[in-house]
This record gives structure tokens, sequence and C-alpha cells, in this order.
């Protein structure tokens, strides 16, 4: 998912978006090189090494990746168990990002 990741990140510069990641990749040396590699340029926690780890546990994550959209409230408004595809996640973060939009401007 990382191109999609970065194309997000790119095309939804100076919108109100924030990318957050949850990495459970046992070797934290490994992933950094991984994240430079692949151009990860969006916070990224590390989940103690584990898909058991105390982010997915508080979290209640039962698989990867896990997606939620949440909006400038705190409010979860879609969550998805593995990816539902480029062109569903864009349109679900056009029509969140809109509305936020348009809340602020009034």
């Amino acid at each position: 998912m990382y191109a999609h990741e970065r194309s997000l990140v790119k095309r939804l510069e100076g919108k109100p978006f924030v990318l957050l990641g949850v990495n459970s990749d046992p070797d934290r040396a490994e992933l950094k090189k991984v994240m430079d590699k692949e151009k990860i340029t969006w916070r990224s926690f590390w989940n103690g090494g584990s898909t058991q780890g105390p982010i997915s546990g508080r979290w209640n994550i039962e698989g990867w990746p896990t997606l939620f959209l949440i909006d400038a409230k705190g409010v979860i408004r879609h969550m998805h168990l593995g990816s539902p595809g480029d062109k569903a996640l864009d349109d679900e973060l056009d029509k969140l990002i809109a509305e936020m939009e348009s809340k602020a401007s009034k």
C-alpha cells in the first residue's frame, strides 16, 4: 500500500489530512531501512515488533492492514479490515475532507 499512501500524502498536501502508520515488523532497524527505501515520510509508530503489540491491543486490531478514517473531532468515520481498494479509499477520503472543509468555511 506504500505507493498509494505516498500518492495520498502528495495529493492531499495542504488539506485537513494526516496519514499515520503502525508497523509490527520485528526488527526496528530493518523497518527503518524499509521506510527509507519506500520513502515513507509520514509518522509511523512501531507496535513493539508484533501484531499483538500495545497499539493493536488498544485499538482491538484483528488483522493487518486495518484502516481507520478519523475526522477532525476524533470520530471514527470508516474502518476497514484489509484494503478497501484505492478508489474506494480515495472516495471516502475526498468526501470526508470536503465535509471538513465545508464546516470550516461556515
